[in-house]
């Protein structure tokens, strides 16, 4: 997914699309790499714009895991087009550390991935300045993963109930928690409070950059206030 995508208003839609603007042609080039002139892929009319149906760049929802520190990763081994609560392939979750390592529950038992979680979800869980939050979590997180609690026996108990690996990050989450002072968050608490909204922002990206794979473009109609 290396491709931004751009939203513009035109026919009273929203249309996205991975075209950029060309400074050869004066026009756009699309997901095939063919250049065209400006026009709109559903009237086909050549697109002039004012300054608010102006292209707009859509941020992408993916972080490079490796880069922030003291998060959790969300990540895929089918790469981040399938990071989707629409889509039924199995998400895996990680800890970073200050370095940005993350440390995640497998089948073979805890690893510290350096690499791999460039396209990821990232949720970060300490906010710049909380010295106190920080200063100890390295080595918490090492003793965590070297716990008897994560053996790859146990992930093959409990990947049938798909908490293994959620189940590590958030008992560190936890045990974090607890030492600050803070009471622990049971699984639905913190799946609703920093989990489903990222990923709902996540679901509908992944649904749109489909679409526009597919198709080149991707359209819904514009609200009649003009908001959205």
């Amino acid at each position: 997914m290396d491709r931004s995508i751009i939203r513009f208003s035109h026919c009273d839609k929203y249309i996205y699309c991975f075209s950029f603007h060309n400074s050869d042609s004066g026009g756009f080039v699309d997901s095939a790499g063919r250049s065209s002139s400006p026009h709109c892929p559903l009237c086909n009319s050549r697109l002039r714009f004012s300054l608010l149906d102006a292209p707009v760049s859509i941020r992408t929802p993916f972080d490079n895991g490796h880069a922030i520190p003291y998060a959790l990763t969300i990540g895929s081994m089918h790469g981040p087009l399938y990071i989707s609560e629409r889509d039924n392939s199995e998400l895996h979750v990680g800890i970073t550390n200050s370095k940005g390592v993350v440390y995640n529950y497998t089948m073979k038992g805890v690893r510290r991935d350096e690499t791999g979680w460039e396209q990821c979800v990232a949720v970060r869980l300490v906010q710049p300045g909380a010295a106190s939050a920080v200063s100890l979590w390295d080595r918490e997180l090492e003793h965590f993963a070297l716990s008897d609690m994560w053996p790859p026996e146990r992930f093959h108990e409990e990947r049938e109930f798909g908490t293994c690996c959620y189940a590590f990050a958030l008992g560190f989450i936890n045990q974090v928690r607890a030492a600050g002072g803070k009471r622990c968050l049971t699984r639905d608490e913190f799946t609703a409070i920093h989990i489903l909204p990222r990923m709902k922002t996540t679901s509908t990206y992944v649904q749109i950059y489909r679409e526009v794979l597919e198709h080149d473009f991707y359209m819904i109609d514009r609200p009649r206030d003009g908001t959205g």
